[in-house]
């Protein structure tokens, strides 16, 4: 690598380059979903939101089931 030409090296630098735009890019993105995790969940640490998330979508499916129960018991009342 110590005999790279001129233009080789211009364009490592310009790979190098975009490497860091994209980075920074990433960086910023990262920076806005834990704010977003923050203002909805009330927590900026991804592994406590995935928990938090997983706790969440149990008690929907726990909801989700009794509704339906619900709604077959009332079916079975009504006779309908």
């Amino acid at each position: 690598m110590a005999n790279m030409t001129e233009k080789e090296l211009l364009e490592l630098k310009e790979k190098i380059n975009k490497a860091k735009s994209r980075v920074s890019e990433l960086k910023g993105e990262l920076t806005y979903l834990k704010k977003q995790l923050k203002d909805t969940i009330k927590t900026d640490d991804i592994k406590e939101g995935e928990k938090i998330l997983a706790n969440m979508d149990a008690e929907i499916q726990d909801l989700d089931d009794e509704i339906k129960q619900r709604v077959e018991d009332l079916k079975e009342q009504y006779n309908v």
